[in-house]
């Protein structure tokens, strides 16, 4: 945590399996967006030292060859099957393919660190969410990276947002009321997530709102956290609507609260957590492209420009949509605006409740 108060000073200052290459499919569907409200966050990112020598043979030609994009995640989790919706289509735009890397390991950071120590050309990419971004740095043994200084956000191409459930045996049908159960009985409940994750770090600031005496049980995946609730071992837990929604329709779970700022449309009785009078616990995860800092500046330009593009194929909509993501898109202002607002909501949490992937 020794760093921990440097990078929030910066903010406010400013602010593996097999390698799979992703062709561009036959139909185009040229429409571009973009555009958004420039933040200074990007003025904090520092030159590559070697940005000057490859910016001259970049600027006209690029890209010229394919393009490696790393996934610090396992094939078929969802950051992969977001990342490979729309992969087909930004190839098409570049007239280059994208090659999809699978890099998982030691809590994302195998795959982060070889995009950090990559030459900043716009031939490697990274593909991540905005939670795991900023709170992966945070190791056993003090910060790993630094997500601002290191990085440069190119483009989101979606958003999702997470719903809190309990177990259908739990004697409350509302937040208001599990949350009084809690406190009439603590340290009976517990709370299951995966290890690393936001889950594990909502839950824990959900805790700390609360007041409630709710104990942690750490999995390797959120997956088996959601068994063991099936199973009558675990009370309470966080995970994506896409994931949960079939379970809640089931009656199988309970869902509680949603993390969106506004109620979801296929969970309409269920509120969010503004309503619940939680509103710091209001999150939204993006996933998008980042890159080494030092990339040419027109070189994000045409990344951005390019995968905006994409995400107006009706078909690539349809695949995020399917798979539980809202199309994003927008500027790389936009990015670096949420990756700050991240970094400032989720920082203290880390700090005030010792939070550790390790």
């Amino acid at each position: 945590m020794r760093s921990l108060s440097r990078l929030r000073g910066r903010v406010r200052e400013g602010a593996c399996d097999k390698i799979r290459a992703c062709p561009p499919p036959p139909q185009p569907s040229p429409v571009n967006r973009g555009g958004g409200t420039p933040t200074s966050l990007l003025a904090l990112t520092p030159l590559h030292p070697n940005a000057f020598q490859h910016a001259d043979a970049t600027q006209s030609t690029y890209p010229d060859r394919p393009i490696k994009v790393i996934l610090p995640y396992t094939a078929g989790s969802p950051n992969d099957t977001i990342a490979r919706a729309v992969a087909p289509m930004v190839s098409l735009r570049l007239k280059q393919p994208l090659i999809l890397d699978n890099r998982p390991g030691a809590g994302t950071l195998v795959g982060v660190k070889s995009v950090i120590s990559s030459l900043p050309d716009g031939y490697t990419l990274l593909f991540t969410n905005t939670p795991t971004h900023v709170i992966a740095q945070f190791r056993a043994q003090g910060l790993a990276y630094d997500p601002i200084g290191d990085f440069v956000p190119i483009v989101a191409v979606g958003t999702t947002s997470l719903v809190l459930v309990v177990a259908a045996r739990t004697p409350a049908d509302t937040l208001q009321d599990f949350v009084a159960y809690a406190k009439a009985n603590p340290g009976t409940l517990n709370f299951g997530f995966g290890q690393g994750t936001l889950p594990h770090l909502i839950g824990e600031a959900f805790k700390l709102a609360t007041g409630t005496d709710i104990a942690s049980i750490p999995y390797r995946g959120g997956a088996q956290a959601i068994t063991d609730m099936l199973g009558g071992r675990v009370d309470m837990n966080f995970g994506t609507e896409t994931t949960l929604l079939p379970l809640i329709r089931e009656r199988k779970i309970k869902g509680l609260a949603v993390t969106s700022p506004a109620r979801s449309a296929e969970l309409r009785n269920v509120p969010t957590m503004i309503e619940c009078g939680l509103p710091n616990l209001t999150t939204v995860t993006h996933y998008g492209f980042l890159g080494p800092a030092g990339i040419p500046a027109d070189v994000i330009a045409t990344l951005n420009r390019d995968t905006n593009d994409a995400l107006e194929s009706a078909d690539v909509r349809a695949n995020l949509i399917k798979a539980g993501i809202e199309p994003a898109g927008g500027s790389r202002q936009d990015f670096a605006a949420v990756i700050a607002q991240q970094l400032q909501q989720w920082a203290p949490v880390v700090q005030t409740t010792r939070f550790q992937l390790d």
